[in-house]
């Protein structure tokens, strides 16, 4: 096989597996809350982090190496956290930027040495794919735009007593 078909091979995985997640987070934020399929969202991203801390000390990679992976995990869980929080937009900059530290590093740099070929390409149609179906499914202020239910209904606004009205 020539690398070109093997590196088409290894995006193409990443695209059956982002639609399978996509599909799943889709789901469950349709029929059982938004919060679960933003969590599931949330932890997949956090796995790609430390799934390059993995096997940065499985490879014995240099201490500067492995606390390097530590970092962007690190980053990648407080983006993905912050996405939980606030706007899902945070979920889809970790995911967007995820490949960018990936095939420079794993691809092409000295982390190539312990990072599997296939994740650092896979990742990159994956975790696109996962960020265009963020960006797609969320407005900026973090409200769906497929009608994903909530965990709660919202809350009835509290007005202020009037003087001389009686509280009930």
């Amino acid at each position: 096989m020539t690398t070109s078909t093997i590196i088409g091979n290894y995006l193409l995985g990443g695209v059956i597996n982002a639609v399978l997640l996509v599909a799943i987070a889709f789901l469950l934020s349709r029929f059982v809350k938004d919060a679960a399929g933003r969590s599931l969202l949330a932890i997949f991203l956090i796995i790609a982090g430390g799934a390059y801390l993995g096997f940065a000390i499985a490879g014995e990679a240099s201490g500067p190496w492995a606390l390097a992976e530590l970092l962007q995990a690190l980053g990648l869980g407080a983006l993905g956290i912050i996405g939980l929080r606030r706007s899902p937009y945070w979920l889809a900059a970790g995911w967007a930027l995820h490949p960018i530290w990936d095939v420079p590093l794993h691809y092409f740099g000295g982390g190539h040495e312990f990072a599997p070929e296939s994740w650092a390409i896979a990742c990159v149609s994956f975790d696109w794919i996962v960020a265009l179906y963020i960006v797609a499914a969320y407005r900026m202020n973090g409200e769906s735009r497929f009608k994903f239910r909530q965990s709660v209904a919202p809350a009835e606004p509290v007005l202020p007593l009037q003087a001389g009205a009686k509280s009930r």
